[in-house]
């Protein structure tokens, strides 16, 4: 997700550099430093009623919960937002991305760009086809 408000900000005429993106990260600290894989499923656990509360919080409101970059006055940050029925958002699916232009021109009504994302199959397809492709290089 960096990756891709670092492009869109770059194509934009935004100098901008990784280090320059604010990342909120989805997780808890104590799953991103779990040691093991059974350790990090059991953080996930232990903070289940922090994702729950999220959740319950963000439906009270008649909202869902997404997970954002976003760019505006030459700061980038991801991280995770609820959003109301009236955002672009509000409706995504699966694997679906969507890119909202909020300019002088679309200020009252963001240009949408909506389409289907890479999504694991089509991923795990990219990473096979590198594997093959350095295997037969190092062949």
């Amino acid at each position: 997700m960096a990756r891709k408000i670092l492009i869109l900000a770059r194509e934009a005429g935004f100098p901008l550099e990784p280090e320059d993106v604010t990342i909120t990260p989805l997780l808890p600290e104590s799953c991103q430093t779990a040691p093991t894989v059974p350790a990090f499923f059991e953080e996930l656990e232990h903070n289940n009623d922090y994702f729950e509360n999220l959740l319950a919080e963000a439906e009270a409101k008649g909202e869902k919960l997404r997970f954002v970059a976003h760019f505006e006055n030459n700061k980038a940050t991801i991280g995770l937002r609820s959003v109301n029925a009236e955002h672009p958002f509000y409706q995504l699916t699966g694997a679906d991305n969507i890119v909202s232009f909020t300019t002088e021109r679309y200020k009252d009504r963001p240009l949408v760009i909506k389409g289907p994302g890479a999504g694991a199959e089509v991923t795990a397809s990219g990473v096979f086809a590198d594997v093959v492709s350095i295997g037969s290089y190092l062949a």
